[in-house]
Parts: structure tokens; C-alpha cells; sequence
């Protein structure tokens, strides 16, 4: 068939028009869903990189919705896939999981087992003790990677099935970890000493 007669044809501009621009608007919505995370945590590199093809994309789904203003099924099209790639693009940032968060724990529950058990999985946690209405309380902080949310929440529940946590995210932190690791290992060291006296 010649290439002319098909984009002319019904099925290209009922159907398969549609269709591109449905895909182009999931496609362009989705990187910017992406690239929005990106700026928030602060990726100045990776963010503008996106923002180039997210626009080369709208452009087209833009430039064929103004080719073919008659075609209603193209505006259902754009709108469909701007509501599709809003979604994909949060379901693809919860898959990739990027950057570090704060998690706030409260519990009434003496916390020593938890800072202990956070501390030697790696997690740098800071504790305090609070009241509030009900009493006093302690509250311990952490951050830690966003992927690592399921584990510590699993881990307090565990501990205290009634303790109140919240989860921020984190734009920057910083860390040393080969210093923490390093006075991990000491401390680890000098209270083998004592309890083998």
C-alpha cells in the first residue's frame, strides 16, 4: 500500500493516529513525572537531559493534534495518555526507588533494643526521649535509602506493632560511612573487651 494512501486512509486517522498520540503523551508525561523527582532531588544533570525529549515528544503530540483539530478521537487520545502517563510515571518512580529519606519512629516503648538493632544493621539512628499527652515517649530518626523503607518499617512494627512512624524525603544528607563503619567496629571491639573480663 502506498504510504500516502494509508496516512490519508480512515484506519491511520481514526485509529493508529490516536494511538501514536495516546503512546506519546504516556511516553512525554512519564518523563516528566521523572524529571520533576529528578529536580527535587536534586540530579542538575540527569533533569534537563529528560526535559529535552519530554518536549521533543509533546511537540509531536501537540503539532498532530493541531493537524487534525476535526479528529475528536485524537483529543480523547492526548487526554487518555496525560492521565496514563501521570500514573506510569509514579509507578515507575516507586520501581526505581532514588534517593534518601528520614524516617520518624514514636513509640512509648523503651527504645534501646531498636536503636541497637538500626545501629548494627547500618542505619544511623539518632534517639531521643519526648512526652506528649499520653506520656513520655521516644523518638528516633534515621535516614536511609527510599528502598529500604519496607525493611525498617517491617523491623519497627516487629518491635512495637503501636508505634508512630512518618517518612520525609531527604534532598541531601551527609554521610560518612566509612567513619561510622570504623567507629562501629571499635566500639563492637572495646565491648568484647569488657565482657570478657
Amino acid at each position: 500500500m502506498n504510504i500516502t494512501v494509508f496516512l490519508a486512509s480512515d484506519i491511520f486517522v481514526w485509529v493508529v493516529l490516536p494511538l501514536l498520540i495516546f503512546f506519546a503523551r504516556i511516553l512525554d508525561v512519564s518523563i516528566g513525572t521523572i524529571r520533576i523527582i529528578f529536580v527535587n532531588r536534586g540530579y542538575k544533570y540527569i533533569a534537563p537531559l529528560l526535559g529535552f525529549f519530554e518536549i521533543i515528544i509533546w511537540l509531536f503530540a501537540a503539532r498532530q493534534i493541531m493537524v487534525n483539530m476535526p479528529n475528536f478521537v485524537c483529543f480523547f487520545a492526548y487526554a487518555f495518555g496525560f492521565s496514563a502517563g501521570t500514573f506510569v510515571g509514579i509507578i515507575i518512580e516507586e520501581r526505581m526507588s532514588i534517593g534518601k529519606v528520614i524516617v520518624w519512629i514514636i513509640t512509648k516503648k523503651d527504645a534501646s533494643e531498636l536503636v541497637e538493632y538500626f545501629n548494627n544493621s547500618q542505619f544511623h539512628m539518632t534517639s531521643s526521649r519526648a512526652c506528649n499527652v499520653e506520656g513520655d515517649v521516644n523518638i528516633l530518626y534515621l535516614i536511609a535509602q527510599r528502598n529500604e523503607i519496607g525493611k525498617i518499617i517491617h523491623s519497627v512494627k516487629e518491635y512495637d506493632p503501636g508505634a508512630f512512624y512518618s517518612v520525609e524525603d531527604v534532598r541531601y544528607a551527609k554521610e560518612d560511612i566509612n567513619i561510622i563503619s570504623h567507629k562501629k567496629r571499635l566500639l563492637h571491639f572495646l565491648r568484647s573487651l569488657r565482657k570478657g573480663k
